[in-house]
């Protein structure tokens, strides 16, 4: 097997697919890595593959020049955001400023990336993914757009920020503004199908999905939980104990305090004010960039300091990749046998899951209070 770049280390960001002009390039997922495979009989050896790939190529990382926390003025916004709402105010900014915004949003039982020009369709973008995403064709339409002087900001992962900006060249990337956003690591999709499939939910035909309510973590479809409200679900804990990301994300070169992005967003974990506001949605922000200092300074936004060594201990993605627990190998082995999911979970992670079963337990004896859903660390 020929692939792009090292063996069960390819990130999944899809550049090497757009760029291949002989179509000889396809991902294998295989639930705990992925690869990009060259057919050798359709490939001519042109190294476009390997030029784009951030994986063999990383670009230019930059340490950041301000450290703030802060929250859109517009509480209907903040309010339906994860945490504060900075990326769709950033988005809204941009639009009224003449430009296309580029995100990451669930269509057709798939999560890929649109460009939307209308600050209507904006909420399109809302919530967090816990899932590696699609942006195969991006790529080439952002490159288009670029090429006739539309302004573009793009809102995604660092691996898939670092991939654009190779794609795309510098010449080009003079109109693209960047945000990644902090990333714990990434499931394959195949993890959430086997999730969902054993509540006889069909992904393909689910019509929305989100992960998170604030500082709630558990799936959603349709608003409605797909366990007993309050409770965290398998697929989030096995998530957020880094249990089912795929292989590369446990040696990520993007998890440090240099990032690839003109903007990096994230939740500021550990914050410092008041828990009314933790609770109304607090984002971390990390600019490195003039061109994303200005754009942050239009932004109808408010901006606090924010002590940079504790954003950083509660958000170890800016010093070192997650880190796999001892009892990845036999779940991955597990799932791929065919155990159910939920209990492949429950022998990885007896404690965390016991815990939810406690909760859920007690919420349906009326002894506690479901609240907005479930949270691992309760």
């Amino acid at each position: 097997m020929k692939t792009v770049c090292n063996e069960n280390q390819c990130t999944g960001c899809m550049a090497c697919v757009d760029i291949c002009a002989k179509n000889a390039i396809h991902i294998v997922d295989a639930i705990d890595a992925f690869n990009a495979v060259i057919d050798e009989d359709k490939c001519i050896n042109c190294g476009m593959c390997e030029k784009v790939c951030q994986q063999k190529n990383l670009p230019q990382l930059r340490s950041p020049i301000i450290w703030k926390q802060g929250w859109t003025y517009d509480d209907k916004i903040r309010m339906m955001s994860a945490s504060g709402g900075i990326a769709t105010e950033l988005a809204r900014t941009f639009i009224e400023k003449g430009g296309k915004v580029c995100s990451c949003l669930f269509r057709e039982g798939d999560f890929v990336f649109d460009i939307v020009d209308d600050m209507n369709r904006l909420n399109c973008f809302a919530g967090s993914k816990y899932i590696k995403s699609n942006p195969t064709g991006i790529y080439k339409t952002i490159k288009r757009e670029l090429a006739k002087e539309t302004e573009i900001l793009f809102i995604g992962l660092p691996c898939q920020v670092a991939a654009l900006r190779n794609y795309v060249g510098d010449p080009l990337g003079e109109k693209l503004t960047t945000i990644d956003l902090i990333c714990h690591g990434t499931p394959s999709p195949k993890i959430l199908d086997m999730f969902l499939k054993q509540y006889g939910e069909d992904i393909h035909k689910v019509a929305s999905i989100d992960f998170r309510v604030k500082g709630n973590f558990q799936v959603l479809e349709r608003s409605h939980t797909i366990v007993t409200r309050g409770v965290c679900d398998r697929y989030m804990i096995s998530f957020l104990s880094a249990l089912s990301y795929t292989e590369n994300c446990y040696s990520c070169k993007y998890a440090q305090e240099k990032r690839p992005g003109d903007i990096t967003l994230g939740d500021s974990w550990g914050t410092e004010l008041s828990e009314d506001e933790w609770h109304k949605g607090v984002s971390l922000v990390l600019c490195q960039t003039e061109k994303g200092k200005s754009l942050l300074e239009f932004a109808k936004i408010k901006l606090v300091d924010v002590n940079v060594e504790k954003a950083k201990e509660n958000n170890h993605q800016l010093e070192h990749p997650s880190k796999a627990p001892k009892s990845r190998e036999k779940f991955i082995k597990h799932i791929k046998h065919g155990m159910k999911f939920n209990r492949a979970v429950l022998l990885a992670l007896p404690k965390n899951c016991g815990k939810q079963v406690v909760k859920e337990v007690l919420i349906k004896c009326k002894l506690l209070a479901p609240g907005g859903g479930g949270n691992i660390s309760n």
